[in-house]
């Protein structure tokens, strides 16, 4: 289908065409549903491809496909950021999913039993809207940050692609959870390096195909299937789990000790333009990359549709002051896994069995 072909009054608008947003797209289109993908990027799989340029990711291929179609790679070999990338443009394509590129949504509310967005002038009206923008959607900076010289060379984990874009003269990695782990070990190569932060925690075994063979099929069936907000354990993990750094799993401490990695305690503030540590130490340094995380960012939607907080009320995802309004791929949203592809792709599932099919649908079907 092309998304020129879509017009009119929608069944679903889903906002957000990664993963998430594609995994639904598949099960919507499997029940012959009207539906319409926005998404902000140019290509599908963008934001994948604006990652840093050596990233892989954690799980082996045999885990990465979304519903339908299975990762073609070696099951037990773990895909390049491109890789994805390619996976999910190809995807869209072969399932003919309605995508429309470069709509970055500016505002979705509610009019009346309908949902309406805009972008760049247009409009789109829905009885239902899923947003599925994800987890990652505004990097998060200490406001001291603008403290720094301006000398000092400033990235966030989300704008760095490789160690030609840092200056000469060291380096600090400001957060020590897989992305601060895994550039801090690759700047090392070129770069005095030193990482600032303490992890949440290490994953005890090497990564690698042993470990994707027999250890990561029991990591990912607890993040599915124990971690869950169905169970007095994963009840209880959930706001730890929000609160602090994923354990690290590729890279370990000892990995950036063993390459002349420096490790420090966190960055507490600036003094005289330079970094300053919690234990009082000031660092000299040419570069900083921050690899501090994200925060949610919905100022776009209307506030009658979130909390008082700004943040969605929702159980797993179905919103539940917003009949018609879902949300997906957000950070524990369901499980430990429901940002990751395979939680994705359960947490679509269960969704698109809850979008409500419209009245003028409901009424042909039964006519026949």
């Amino acid at each position: 289908m092309n998304n020129n072909d879509v017009t009119g009054t929608l069944d679903t608008m889903i906002i957000g065409g990664g993963q998430a947003g594609l995994a639904l797209g598949y099960y919507l289109k499997e029940q012959n549903r009207k539906f319409l993908i926005l998404d902000e990027n140019p290509r599908t799989g963008d934001a994948w491809r604006q990652r840093w340029d050596s990233l892989r990711v954690f799980t082996p291929a045999k885990y990465d496909g979304l519903p339908g179609a299975p990762f073609p790679a070696d099951p037990l070999a773990f895909p390049t950021k491109d890789d994805v990338a390619g996976y999910l443009e190809g995807y869209a394509a072969r399932f003919g999913l309605p995508v429309l590129h470069g709509a970055r949504i500016e505002r979705l509310w509610r009019d009346g039993d309908h949902f309406v967005a805009t972008a760049n002038g247009r409009r789109w009206e829905a009885r239902s809207a899923v947003v599925a923008t994800g987890c990652s959607q505004a990097p998060k900076v200490p406001g001291f940050a603008t403290d720094l010289a301006p000398s000092i060379v400033q990235l966030h984990s989300s704008d760095y692609r490789n160690p030609g874009q840092l200056q000469e003269g060291p380096v600090l990695v400001v957060g020590l959870g897989n992305s601060g782990a895994e550039i801090g070990f690759e700047v090392c190569r070129t770069h005095p390096t030193i990482v600032a932060g303490k992890p949440g925690g290490e994953i005890p075994v090497k990564h690698g195909r042993t470990a994707a063979r027999y250890f990561l099929p029991i990591v990912r069936f607890v993040g599915l299937h124990v971690l869950t907000l169905n169970t007095p354990i994963g009840r209880k993990a959930a706001p730890t789990f929000k609160a602090h750094a994923a354990p690290l799993i590729r890279t370990k401490s000892k990995d950036l000790a063993a390459a002349g990695v420096r490790l420090v305690p966190r960055v507490a503030g600036v003094e005289n333009g330079l970094p300053v540590l919690a234990d009082g130490t000031r660092l000299e340094v040419s570069n900083v990359i921050w690899c501090t995380g994200f925060k949610d960012d919905f100022g776009w939607i209307d506030p009658d549709l979130l909390d008082d907080g700004g943040l969605p009320r929702q159980e797993r995802g179905v919103a539940l002051d917003s009949p018609g309004l879902f949300f997906l791929g957000q950070e524990f949203m369901f499980a430990a896994a429901s940002a990751t592809l395979p939680g994705a792709s359960r947490d679509a599932r269960y969704l698109a069995r809850r979008i409500p099919v419209s009245v003028s649908r409901e009424s042909a079907a039964s006519s026949t």
